[in-house]
Order: C-alpha cells, then sequence, then structure tokens
C-alpha cells in the first residue's frame, strides 16, 4: 500500500506578525528609545525637586526666623523651680534668682444655681476690675424654658469678646451645678468679677454673686515676683511666669521658694553637643543633595556596565551640581573649612567635631554669620545663597523644574501620538500580510486535497 503525502497545516499568523513587526522595527526602535528617555527624565526631575524642596526645607528649619546653629544651655540648678532657654546670643556667666511667688491664673466658683425663669438683661464680666464681654441673659436660653445653669455657661464660652478670655464650665456635686470660672491669663489682671446689676427677673446667679458663702474664689489672681541674687534682691514683677530680664535668655518658674530658702542659680553656657548636631544636621542635609544630584549627572561607564545618570548630558543640570560647592565658598571672611566643615573629592561635606568645636570657643558668633539664613526678604550668607539659587530651580512658578516638566509632558504626548499612529501602520501590515498568507492557506487545503485524491486513484494498491 502507497503511503499518502501530507504536510503540516500551514498557520498564517505568525508570519504576518513577524512581517509587521519587521515592517516598524526601525520607527518602533526609535520611538521605544525616545519614549524611555521622556520617562527617565520625568522621574529624574521628580527626584530632583523632592531632593531641593528637602534641602531646602532643611535650611529652613536650621537657619531660619530666630533659629542658629551655635546654641547655648541655660540650666537651673534646681529643674523643680523651672526651666530655661538661652539664645546664641546670650551672655554666658552664672546667675542666681529667689521665687517669691509665681503668677496665678483667676479661678471662681459658684454654688446653688438652679434653672430661673424669666431672666433677661445684660451679665458683665470684669478681669482685673475692668469690662472684658457681656452675656446677653435672654439669648443665653436656648429653648425657651426656664435658663439652666449649662446654658448659662455656653453663652459666657461663645460671647462676643470672650475669645477665651474666660472658661466656664459645669462642676455637679451631690445633684448640685457648680459654674466655674477660669481665667486665660495670669495675673492680678486675671481677677474675675460678675457685675449682675443689669440682670432682670430672678436669678440665681445674681444671688451667689451677692452670697460669699456662694461664691468662692478657687485660685486668687496674682502676678509673678522674683528677687535677683537673693530673698532681699532687686525685685521683679509681672503677670507672666515667663521672664526675659537677661539678654537672649528666658526663664520659667513653676514653684515658689519658701521663705528663708536659698536662691536658685542660673547657669548660660555653650552647648557643644546641640551645636555639633546642628552642623551634622547642615552636612548631612547637604550631602543628601549633592549625592542625589551626582547620581542624576553621572557619567557611567560602559566598559563596567555602569549606566549614565539621567541628565548625563544635560549641561544645565551638570552646571547646578558644580555650583553648589562654588556657593559653599564665601568670597571673603571665614571658611566653612575653619570651623570644620571640609569639603571631600566628591564635592560632599564632612565635619570635623574637634575642629569645630575649639573654633565656636574662639568666634561663637562666627559660624552663624557664615552660613546666614534664607529668607524672602534678606537673605544672608551661605544658607541664603543656596536657598535663592536653588529657588530659580526649585519655584512653582518659573523655575527651572517646572518649565522641564512642561516640556517632557509636551515630549511624552507627541511620543503618544506617534505611537497610536505606528501602533495603526502595524495594524494594517499585520492584516494586509494575514490576507496574502491566507490565501496561501488555503492553496496548501486544496493541494492538500488533490494529492489525497490522486493517491486514492493512483495509489499502488488500485
Amino acid at each position: 500500500m502507497a503511503t499518502a503525502i501530507t504536510s503540516p497545516t500551514y498557520d498564517p499568523i505568525p508570519t504576518a506578525t513577524n512581517l509587521a513587526d519587521k515592517y516598524v522595527a526601525p520607527r518602533q526602535q526609535i520611538l521605544t528609545t525616545q519614549l524611555a528617555a521622556a520617562t527617565a527624565a520625568e522621574r529624574g526631575l521628580t527626584e530632583m525637586n523632592s531632593a531641593l524642596l528637602a534641602f531646602q526645607t532643611s535650611l529652613t528649619a536650621l537657619t531660619g526666623t530666630n533659629k542658629t546653629v551655635f546654641a547655648q544651655s541655660a540650666v537651673f540648678g534646681d529643674t523643680t523651680v523651672g526651666s530655661a532657654t538661652a539664645s546664641s546670643k546670650a551672655a554666658a556667666g552664672t546667675y542666681a534668682f529667689f521665687v517669691k511667688q509665681i503668677a496665678t491664673a483667676s479661678q471662681v466658683s459658684f454654688t446653688g444655681l438652679a434653672d430661673n425663669t424669666g431672666v433677661a438683661g445684660t451679665l458683665k464680666l470684669n478681669l482685673g476690675g475692668a469690662l472684658a464681654f457681656d452675656i446677653d441673659m435672654a439669648a443665653a436660653n436656648t429653648d425657651g424654658g426656664a435658663l439652666s445653669t449649662r446654658e448659662l455657661a455656653a453663652a459666657i464660652n461663645g460671647a462676643a469678646g470672650n475669645g477665651g478670655k474666660v472658661t466656664a464650665s459645669i462642676v455637679t456635686t451631690g445633684g448640685t451645678a457648680e459654674l466655674v470660672l477660669t481665667a486665660r491669663d495670669t495675673g492680678l489682671n486675671s481677677a474675675i468679677t460678675l457685675d449682675t446689676s443689669g440682670i432682670t427677673g430672678t436669678s440665681s446667679l445674681a444671688d451667689a454673686n451677692a452670697d460669699p458663702a456662694r461664691r468662692r474664689v478657687l485660685v486668687g489672681a496674682q502676678d509673678a515676683e522674683i528677687r535677683v541674687g537673693a530673698e532681699n534682691g532687686t525685685a521683679i514683677t509681672q503677670a507672666s511666669n515667663t521672664f526675659t530680664a537677661i539678654d537672649g535668655v528666658s526663664m520659667t518658674f513653676t514653684r515658689a521658694h519658701a521663705a528663708g530658702a536659698a536662691p536658685v542659680t542660673l547657669t548660660v553656657s555653650a552647648d557643644t553637643t546641640t551645636s555639633t548636631a546642628n552642623v551634622q544636621a547642615f552636612v548631612d542635609a547637604f550631602n543628601k543633595l549633592k549625592t542625589t544630584l551626582s547620581k542624576l549627572t553621572a557619567s557611567g561607564d560602559a566598559a563596567k556596565g555602569v549606566a549614565a545618570g539621567t541628565f548625563a548630558h544635560d549641561s544645565g543640570v551638570r552646571a547646578l551640581n558644580d555650583r553648589l560647592g562654588t556657593l559653599l565658598r564665601p568670597a571673603n571672611g571665614d571658611s566653612l573649612a575653619a570651623y570644620g566643615i571640609i569639603s571631600t573629592r566628591t564635592g560632599t561635606l564632612e565635619l570635623d567635631a574637634k575642629r569645630l568645636t575649639s573654633q565656636l570657643a574662639v568666634n561663637p558668633t562666627g559660624l552663624d554669620a557664615l552660613i546666614g539664613a534664607p529668607s524672602s526678604s534678606a537673605p544672608t550668607g551661605i544658607a541664603g545663597a543656596l536657598d535663592n539659587y536653588l529657588k530659580t530651580w526649585s519655584s512653582s512658578v518659573d523655575g527651572q523644574i517646572k518649565l522641564r516638566r512642561e516640556q517632557t509632558t509636551s515630549e511624552q504626548s507627541r511620543l503618544s501620538a506617534r505611537q497610536a499612529s505606528l501602533d495603526g501602520q502595524h495594524e494594517a501590515a499585520y492584516q494586509r500580510y494575514l490576507r496574502q498568507f491566507t490565501q496561501l492557506q488555503n492553496m496548501q487545503s486544496v493541494m492538500n486535497n488533490n494529492v489525497s485524491l490522486f493517491d486514492a486513484l493512483f495509489g499502488n494498491d488500485k
């Protein structure tokens, strides 16, 4: 018997696909490279913008308004008496204070209050003997029934002109509501008194205010008083417990001395630990930015398989990276190196803590003058120069990064349109090839049928 001649069934789809791919391959390769470059540029701009803003935020945190790199400490010999802080301009030394009394805020209570009907008129609340604000008693009655103590407290808290000067609260004991009024500020001028002469109708509050047994002073208002040097030293009196009698030093007292007690000492001195930490924070923030920019502009090494950075051939970003080092070197005066802040071969910074401490001992305010501070109106020093220059890149209004992002977005839109057009050409070519090779498939099928027919008619067994 003769063996029938057969051939595998031809599939036109792979052929059509391969030919369509080859038809667009050169243009697809160019477009893919361009799309990858645009995507990389977008990621690079985002990374660079984050690094710039993070560094500028660090600059403001370290050297912004009323902030200094050089730190001083102010410590009480007995920390239960209070706490203190010192600015960089405070004079170092030891001081003594006797705390005769601390300032307190007025607190009064009214007991035996009850719900009242038909109460109207005006309640006047005084602080330190002067009118602070009024309460409309009729308006305080929000439900139309009897005026309750809770409604009265709410009216006091919400009164126009109060603004938190006095807080009214309710303390309930044995089923009796007690109204407690507490002044926000300390000092003699915080003494709370009520003028109920303008209230009409029967008012339990007016009755309690006139009855010493029902009106109790829980905390009397008083000013703080400290004595310089000793118990009989020069007196300083004020409403607040925070004193600024020493230039550059803020002292907050929390406890008074007993009569005859020894005064508390306050020591103001350089805080080398905090100063070193502040400088290290500046160094770390700069190095983080420098490392990011250096990575984005790295030239790479093809021989070692190291890819170049996204902006390796971007002269603008490379100039930005180089400019940072220049801005660290002021034209005149001290240098950062004098304070132990040294530039490395890679452009980053490192800190010599011993040299920093030594130089700060000689010139405590020199480093702050050198580093300066960023400011929208009057930037100073290295920080001001860095911030001003970096804003030309990071500004959300007209910065280089914003402009480059707009260009990149436009380029991505253009490339996406080209990709859509190329995809259409690929599909058209695929359909054309598919039709052609489907005809070939059909021809193969006819030929296979003919071979089978001839075999059936003229095979060896026939």
